[in-house]
């Protein structure tokens, strides 16, 4: 598994990580099943705190993408199709372009329900 991430980036570095993984995922590069690197020894890679790796980990946690094992790690979800990490993916670029350009929550999540009318009909 290869992460990457930019030191100097305003995406807090756990988000970074979480989205490499969420990339991999989406692109059948990893696959439910597939044990993650230990947190210590991406930290290590990285050149980060391992709270961060165990932060993004908690992340992608609560996508449902990864299971956390204790004595065995991080383990892709058996149930984490590649379409979910894609969609969890694009929707937080979304919240991030939404915040950056001034709209409200309200704002973003009325364009998200519009555009879900519009594939409906």
């Amino acid at each position: 598994m290869l992460v990457t991430i930019d030191h100097a980036s305003r995406v807090p570095l756990a988000e970074q990580i979480a989205a490499c993984v969420r990339r991999q995922l989406a692109d059948g590069s990893l696959r439910p099943g597939e044990r993650l690197p230990a947190a210590r020894a991406l930290a290590r890679t990285l050149d980060v705190n391992v709270h961060t790796v165990l932060r993004a980990y908690q992340l992608l946690q609560a996508e449902r993408l990864l299971e956390l094992r204790p004595g065995r790690g991080a383990v892709v979800s058996a149930d984490a199709p590649a379409s979910r990490a894609l969609a969890v993916e694009a929707c937080r670029r979304f919240v991030r372009l939404a915040r950056r350009e001034g709209l409200s929550e309200g704002e973003a999540v009325a364009m998200v329900r519009e555009e879900f009318g519009r594939e409906r009909g």
